[in-house]
């Protein structure tokens, strides 16, 4: 993309639609499996035509090496385990406590994209991501827990930010050659179905809900996940994964302010405290970043 500043402003949108994610979610009347199973199930038919009516898409598809389409199958399971294990995590500990753990996903990208990708990060970028990080803690410190069962929820979305962080991995390869329509349904596609798997094996129902739930699951399918996860495929493009996790630090902010305005819950000094070193982590990370990429 030649414009740096689209770039940016299609990624502030992009985690802003992500940050209704948790809302629709506690909306939702169902079990973890299924809320999953129909967010990527939803959002593989909205992106359906769009491959149908499209010859490229259609070539392109057809075109697809056994690689690609063995990468776009694992796009796909890591984004299952991703939503399985973050979903399980919060049978044992808080929400508070597995969302900023899930969230700590920059850990990894910056791991990752240092030996994967070769990529360097100043002495400023790298400030920035420990005070957005300490930001992060510092929302869900007060929930944080340390024994029991909750530490083997916290471990369970400790993996689960791994999972998401090696779908993005996937997708900044796979994305330098596939367009986004191909690569989207491939992996949403792939992932619904190992979800239904999972529905299966537990046993839920997957008719049984009410007409708030069903809004509920396809409002993460057109919001959360078309127009906030799809954003961030189209953007692996241009934008690395250590940039992209990073941003997805702000879902947090967002999320608070939604849910206060549409769950009524309080914005406590705490929160408050932890929005504003996210902000200013994140402002200083995308600012220094952009100096060495």
């Amino acid at each position: 993309m030649k414009s740096p500043f689209i770039s940016y402003v299609a990624l502030f949108f992009g985690v802003l639609a992500l940050s209704t994610s948790a809302i629709f979610v506690k909306l939702a009347d169902a079990p973890a499996a299924i809320t999953a199973f129909y967010r990527l199930f939803f959002a593989t038919m909205i992106l359906l035509p769009f491959l149908i009516v499209n010859k490229e898409n259609r070539q392109e598809l057809r075109s697809l090496s056994t690689k690609q389409w063995g990468l776009g199958l694992l796009s796909g399971l890591f984004l299952a385990a991703h939503y399985v294990l973050w979903f399980e995590s919060l049978n044992y500990t808080s929400v508070a406590s597995s969302t900023v753990i899930v969230t700590l996903q920059p850990l990894f990208s910056m791991v990752g994209g240092y030996f994967l990708f070769k990529e360097r990060f100043s002495k400023g970028a790298i400030a920035g991501f420990l005070v957005a990080i300490a930001g992060s803690i510092v929302i869900g410190w007060g929930d944080l827990q340390v024994s029991g069962e909750a530490l083997f929820g916290d471990v369970l979305a400790f993996i689960a930010a791994g999972m998401i962080t090696a779908y993005f991995f996937v997708g900044q390869h796979v994305r330098k050659s596939l367009s986004l329509v191909p690569y989207s349904i491939i992996g949403y596609a792939s992932s619904s179905l190992f979800l239904c798997l999972f529905a299966l094996s537990q046993q839920v129902s997957f008719v049984d809900y009410s007409a708030q739930t069903w809004w509920s699951f396809i409002g993460l399918a057109f919001i959360a996940t078309i127009l906030g996860q799809t954003v961030f495929n189209w953007l692996l493009k241009w934008l690395s994964t250590s940039v992209i996790s990073m941003s997805i630090l702000g879902e947090t902010i967002g999320t608070c302010i939604l849910a206060y305005f549409i769950l009524g819950e309080v914005i406590s000094f705490q929160q408050g405290v932890g929005i504003t070193l996210i902000l200013i982590g994140l402002a200083l990370f995308l600012l220094q970043q952009r100096k060495v990429s």
